[in-house]
């Protein structure tokens, strides 16, 4: 759950700085299919590596792992 919610928001931080994913691939210095792996959160980058990305998206480490709470839907009760 963590290491999708840290893609996510890996993902978000990217498109807010309009950058694609060949632009971080090279900024970070990985490939392209690395960053897509760690925004779907299948993969993750290392200790290391989220310097990395924390330092090209302008960010510190820990912003990296802020995530906004979604609010859950209410769900609808039956009128009794």
């Amino acid at each position: 759950m963590l290491q999708k919610k840290l893609g996510q928001r890996i993902a978000e931080l990217r498109r807010t700085r309009q950058l694609t994913q060949v632009q971080l691939a090279k900024a970070v210095g990985c490939s392209v299919e690395f960053i897509s792996l760690v925004e779907r959160g299948v993969n993750a980058p290392s200790v290391a590596g989220l310097e990395k990305f924390a330092r090209v998206l302008k960010v510190e480490v820990a912003d990296l792992f802020t995530f906004s709470a979604r609010r859950a839907k209410p769900k609808h009760r039956r009128a009794a």
